[in-house]
């Protein structure tokens, strides 16, 4: 007869067995995130509705409907430039209404402090007063045209928006508001100044076209984009940290020193109207990384927060732990699978740690892991769902927009890599739980495989994407699919999607995106200033020169300046920088575009894990609370197959399946067992301990198997049987010595 207590258990047993992925796909909150409660929400709900809605609206080109229902007559939404000013004003309005400038340690109530709003008020005045002058452009058809004197409207327009956006985010600054639960008035007017900069850019595009950049340019044109790039660095600084925003003002600032500097490094200067004014076109910020995320990026985001909203990726966490979560160190191969899967949809490491991380850690924990090691294993994961097709967090979208290179080629390119990093990471675990006698999670804790085998038609969106690209359908529609069928599968699951549940995934996918655009944006800074400057080219001749046309040696340096350029940036920002300044360099020494370009992102992509700044190690040490830069070194050490997979693709574009089949069976099986045993030498297992010697020794043979060809294979092969023989005491390595004597 079963008593109550065992009854209790059978209970628990079966809820967790429904429930181990529960809270997965719930909305993440960072810590300088507002929650706004009451007419606030309200407002900030449809915000980021409008905000989604109106960019899935005009790729999928329902432009003319908008246009009446905004009431702006013959305006093109879908004109490049309109479109993307729209896409980063807007994302930098959201941005200061949703993020503060300052961490919430608590929650606060209460009346605003008088005392802040008088120092918010001059900063206020000087904005409203401006977004008027911006306003009656629009109402009365007057603008600054080329007729118009050089320093037209500074005193009206120009001038008080740069003060004031200056004096808004000092006072932010100083003397932050830190009621969570209500706007800022500080970053109300932030907001504002966002909005003015884009009404004044859209109304003068037509100007800005002939004359940005040029001596012909305006001041007005020039306080309209100092203002907006300040706006979109202080934005990048409240959601990516300081990293980027150092790196983007230290190219600003090479814009106008350069008649002073040496060598390569010089170039004539510019001025302030000058550069600004380049600054904010379609060779900067409304550039190729602003294009990239007002379309691909902000459309995957959207497919990821229906696949959140219809709690789809709580079933693909829900799967894995059936798979692998009984397995040795089951919870650790868990976080390879479920991080590499979410990983490739929502194209953010750091932010997929955060997500699957605070399930995964924990339960590694639990099994044995250290924390840094639980930390670094989901770090190491997440950072892979970059390089994972067929969407790499965005990365073949962007790839492709930048080299002109087919998207089914590049998603083809990158299978075998991705499979060979993966795999390393598996085997790390693997070997780990061999090394520490780990078990996996009681069987009676997971979720049972048969019930979720019932409901594989959850991977249907994924399969519907993938189709649709591969059956020629363009991007934009297949990730429009993608969503819908997204919604559709819902409907079999006991959390059909209704209209609140789409509504809910355009909201969230409208703050997902945030930080991308601001990213993006602030890459687009860079990118402009080595376009004016020419530093790109002067360096791409300098790689040239240092490695005296040894693509081996230049791939190096390429690899050091993808990973610096990386350090603290998002993926698709370090990548579009770095092909930026290295890329034509590389394709100059002979270098395929498609291996240069694959290069150049897999150390963009690893930048995450490469310390002393690594954004996804941090992330998962904070939930796993091991020390950071512990975990950004182990994290390193677990994906060292990254580091070492770029120059084999190089070597061998076999592993970008190119060649022959029997080419690409050889180099694929041979990677994987040199993986393997870099992996043993890595984690100091290999049918056994191993002595620091031997792990050298089996570095020496992974090193061997790695490079491709059958007489380093031979080598390899034969020094891991070698090590082998030792293990299993077949040989005594002392008598091996003595005979060699």
């Amino acid at each position: 007869m079963t008593t109550q207590t065992e009854k209790a258990q059978q209970d628990t047993a079966a809820q967790n067995q429904a429930s181990i992925a529960d809270g997965v796909d719930a909305e993440i909150y960072t810590s300088n995130q507002r929650k706004p409660v009451g007419l606030a929400a309200k407002i900030a709900v449809i915000l980021c509705i409008a905000y989604t809605l109106f960019h899935v609206g005009v790729m999928n080109g329902l432009h003319d409907r908008l246009t009446d229902l905004l009431g702006i007559g013959s305006v093109d939404l879908t004109e490049p430039w309109r479109y993307r000013l729209i896409h980063v004003g807007g994302g930098l309005a959201l941005g200061f209404l949703l993020f503060s400038s300052t961490l919430f340690s608590e929650e606060r109530s209460g009346a605003a402090d008088p005392r802040r709003l008088l120092a918010v008020l001059p900063g206020a005045a000087l904005v409203a007063l401006a977004f008027g002058q911006a306003a009656l452009f629009w109402t009365t058809g007057m603008a600054v045209d080329q007729a118009a004197a050089a320093n037209a409207y500074s005193m009206t327009f120009g001038l008080p928006l740069v003060v004031g956006t200056f004096w808004l985010i000092v006072v932010g600054w100083f003397w932050p508001d830190r009621r969570r639960a209500t706007f800022d008035i500080a970053d109300l007017f932030l907001a504002l100044a966002a909005i003015t900069v884009a009404m004044y850019l859209i109304y003068h595009a037509p100007f800005l076209r002939l004359r940005g950049g040029t001596a012909l340019a305006k001041s007005a044109d020039m306080y309209a984009a100092l203002a907006g790039t300040v706006l979109i660095l202080e934005l990048a600084r409240r959601l990516a940290g300081l990293a980027l925003v150092i790196i983007a003002s230290i190219f600003v600032l090479y814009a106008f020193v350069g008649p002073w500097l040496p060598g390569i490094l010089e170039h004539r200067g510019y001025s302030m109207t000058r550069f600004f004014s380049y600054v904010y076109t379609d060779q900067g910020i409304l550039g190729p990384t602003t294009a990239i995320s007002s379309t691909y990026i902000i459309l995957f985001v959207a497919f990821a927060a229906f696949l959140q909203a219809s709690r789809v990726g709580e079933y693909f966490v829900n799967f894995a732990f059936a798979v692998a979560g009984g397995a040795r160190g089951g919870p650790a191969k868990v976080a390879v699978f479920s991080s590499g899967l979410m990983g490739m949809i929502n194209g953010t490491s750091a932010g997929n740690v955060v997500a699957t991380g605070s399930l995964t850690i924990p339960l590694m924990k639990r099994v044995g892991y250290k924390p840094q090691t639980a930390a670094s294993v989901e770090a190491a994961a997440s950072s892979g769902g970059q390089i994972l097709p067929p969407i790499m967090g965005a990365g073949a979208f962007i790839m492709s927009e930048i080299t002109g290179i087919p998207y089914a080629e590049i998603v083809t390119a990158a299978i075998i890599p991705a499979m060979l990093y993966f795999a390393s990471i598996y085997f790390n675990v693997d070997l780990a739980a061999q090394k520490f006698g780990m078990k996996g999670l009681p069987r009676s804790e997971l979720p049972r495989f048969d019930k979720l085998a019932r409901q594989a038609f959850l991977f249907l969106p994924i399969f519907i994407l993938i189709g649709a690209l591969f059956m020629g359908y363009s991007v934009i529609r297949a990730g429009t699919l993608g969503m819908a069928s997204a919604a559709v599968v819902s409907w079999l699951t006991p959390y059909p999607m209704g209209p609140r549940q789409i509504l809910f995934a355009f909201e969230i996918a409208a703050k997902m995106t945030l930080q991308l655009v601001a990213v993006c944006a602030a890459a687009g800074v860079i990118v402009g200033v080595i376009a004016l400057t020419g530093i790109g080219t002067r360096f791409s001749s300098m790689l040239l020169g240092l490695a005296d046309q040894n693509q081996a040696i230049a791939l190096f340096f390429a690899m050091i300046v993808s990973i610096i350029l990386g350090m603290g940036m998002p993926t698709t920002a370090a990548y579009a920088v770095a092909a930026s300044v290295i890329g034509p360099g590389l394709v100059q020494l002979g270098i395929p575009p498609l291996t240069a370009h694959f290069f150049i992102f897999y150390y963009a992509v690893m930048s995450a894990i490469t310390p002393p700044v690594a954004l996804a190690a941090y992330a998962g040490a904070a939930i796993a609370q091991s020390d950071p830069m512990k975990t950004s070194v182990e994290s390193f050490r677990i994906g060292l197959a990254a580091f070492v997979v770029p120059f084999m693709f190089f070597s061998s574009p076999a592993l970008l399946m190119e060649g022959s089949w029997f080419e690409i069976i050889h180099v694929v099986i041979s990677a994987l067992f040199g993986i393997y045993l870099l992996s043993s030498a890595v984690q100091g297992w290999f049918f056994g301990l191993l002595s620091m010697p031997l792990r050298a020794v089996l570095l020496i043979a992974a090193l061997s198997m790695i490079a491709q060809g059958w007489f380093t294979d031979a080598i390899g092969l034969s020094v891991a049987i070698g090590v082998w023989l030792v293990q299993k005491r077949f040989v005594d390595p002392n008598k091996v010595i003595r005979g060699a004597d």
